[in-house]
C-alpha cells in the first residue's frame, strides 16, 4: 500500500466518476490498449429531471473509525462507526474485526454466542451478518430499517478513504488497519457480482478535465464549512494492485469536448438493491429486526444481550458523546434513472453516477465542502448549480468514426 497526496482522491484512487454520456459511434480499438470505448447514451442533465434532493450527515472522526470495547453495566459494546464517507466501502472488513471481537467476548461468557447489533445501516447490516457466518444468533436493534438510514443517501462508489480520518491525528499502525479492512470489503463485495439483481456491478467512469471551449452558464456552489474549523488533511492512500487503474483516451477516440479524457472501470454499488439483498439474508439465517431507540449507553443495558455491537453512525456522536466525531454534510440531486446511460463520470468537480434508482449529480471538488455541518435540509439552489456545472458537456458530445 502506498500514501499518497493528491487533490481529486476520488477521481484518481478508485476511478470513481459519475455519469456522461452521447450517443456515439463505436471508434477504432486503441492501438496501444486494444480498447475500443463503448457506445454511451446521453443523459437528460437538466434541473427539470430532479426526483429528490438527499443530504446525508457523514460520521467523521479525526483518528479513523472507533473499534474499541467499552463496559456499559453488564454489557460489554464493541464499537463499529465513524467512517467518514466510506461505510460501504469498509463494511465488511471493518464488520469483521468487531465481529470477532464479540464472539471473543462471547466465547469468555461461556455457552452459544448471542449478539446484538444496534444500527441497521451499512455497518449494522454486515456486522450481524459477520456475526452470523460465525455461529451466533443476532438480533438487529433499529429506530428504522434500513431503507431509511443514512447509508441509503450514499453515492454508491467503492471508495474507502473518502474522509477517513485526519492524517495528522492517525495512529502509526492505522494505515495497515484501513487496508485490511479495504481488501476484505473489496473482495466480499464481489461476491455478490453477477448475483440476482446486481446489487454490486462494475461500470465505466470517465475522467475529464480542461475544457475551455465549454460554456460555463453557472457559477459552482460555495464551499460550506461550519465556523472555527480547522483545515483536515484528510488521509489518502492507494491499494496497490488491487483496483482497474485509469487509462488516458486519446481526443479521437473520446466522444467529450475536453482536453483530457480518461476511463477506468470502478466497483458501483446499487444501494436499495444491496441493502435489501443484505437484510433479505440476514432474516433468511434466523436473524431478527426489532425497533428499538436508544437515548443513552445504559438503554443498551436493558437487552437482554450482553454482547452489542454498536453501528449507530452519526447517531453515536449523541449517544456515546463523542465528542471526537464531526459532521459532514453532503448533498445529492437525483435525476430520473437512465438504464441505458450506465456509467459516471467526473468533470468541474461534480461527480455524476447513474444508477438504477436514479442519476447521482454531487459536488465533489473539495473534501472540506461541509465539515461541521449537521443540518440535512436538501438545497435546491446547490442542486440546480451543480447540475449546470455538467450539463454543456451533453450536448456538445463528439460523433467518433466508427472503426
Amino acid at each position: 500500500m502506498s500514501v499518497v497526496v493528491r487533490s481529486n482522491r476520488r477521481a484518481v484512487l478508485t476511478g470513481l466518476a459519475g455519469a456522461l454520456a452521447g450517443c456515439a459511434p463505436t471508434p477504432a480499438v486503441l492501438p496501444a490498449t486494444g480498447f475500443a470505448p463503448r457506445r454511451i447514451a446521453p443523459i437528460l442533465m437538466t434541473p427539470e429531471r430532479i426526483i429528490r434532493i438527499t443530504v446525508c450527515t457523514r460520521p467523521f472522526r479525526s483518528t479513523g473509525p472507533r473499534l474499541n470495547v467499552e463496559t456499559v453495566g453488564e454489557t460489554r459494546v464493541v464499537h463499529n462507526y465513524g467512517h467518514g464517507g466510506s461505510g460501504w466501502s469498509l463494511s465488511w472488513g471493518s464488520s469483521a474485526i468487531a465481529a470477532r471481537k464479540a464472539m471473543a467476548l462471547a466465547g469468555l461468557a461461556g455457552g452459544p454466542p448471542v449478539v446484538a447489533v444496534i444500527g441497521s445501516g451499512a455497518l449494522g447490516l454486515t456486522s450481524a451478518l459477520q456475526l452470523q457466518r460465525m455461529g451466533a444468533r443476532v438480533t438487529i436493534y433499529a429506530r428504522e430499517r434500513a431503507a431509511f438510514t443514512r447509508s441509503m443517501r450514499a453515492t454508491g462508489s467503492w471508495t474507502p478513504d473518502s474522509r477517513i480520518a485526519d492524517a495528522d491525528r492517525v495512529a502509526a499502525d492505522f494505515p495497515a488497519l484501513w487496508e485490511q479492512m479495504a481488501r476484505e470489503t473489496y473482495a466480499t463485495h464481489q461476491t455478490y457480482l453477477g448475483t440476482e439483481g446486481d446489487p454490486v456491478v462494475f461500470s465505466d467512469r470517465y475522467i475529464l478535465s480542461g475544457a475551455a471551449d465549454l460554456p460555463r452558464t453557472v457559477e459552482p456552489p460555495p464551499i460550506r464549512t461550519a465556523p472555527g474549523i480547522k483545515p483536515i488533511r484528510f488521509a489518502e492512500y492507494r491499494l496497490d494492485g488491487l483496483a482497474p487503474r485509469s487509462i488516458p483516451l486519446p481526443a479521437s477516440a473520446s466522444p467529450f469536448p475536453v482536453g483530457e479524457t480518461r476511463m477506468v472501470s470502478a466497483m458501483q454499488f446499487n444501494v436499495a438493491e444491496l441493502a435489501h439483498r443484505l437484510e433479505t439474508e440476514f432474516l433468511s439465517q434466523g436473524g431478527r429486526i426489532e425497533t428499538r431507540t436508544f437515548n443513552t449507553p445504559a438503554d443498551l443495558t436493558t437487552l437482554p444481550e450482553k454482547i452489542v455491537v454498536n453501528c449507530t453512525g452519526y447517531g453515536a456522536k449523541a449517544l456515546f458523546e463523542d465528542k471526537e466525531m464531526i459532521p459532514v454534510r453532503g448533498q445529492i440531486a437525483w435525476l430520473a434513472p437512465q438504464p441505458e446511460a450506465n456509467y459516471g463520470l467526473q468533470f468541474r468537480g461534480v461527480t455524476v453516477l447513474s444508477r438504477p434508482d436514479g442519476i447521482v449529480v454531487q459536488a465533489t471538488r473539495n473534501d472540506m465542502n461541509g465539515v461541521g455541518i449537521d443540518d440535512e435540509t436538501p438545497d435546491r439552489a446547490e442542486a440546480n448549480a451543480t447540475i449546470g456545472l455538467v450539463a454543456p458537456l451533453f450536448p456538445s458530445i463528439r460523433r467518433l468514426p466508427t472503426g
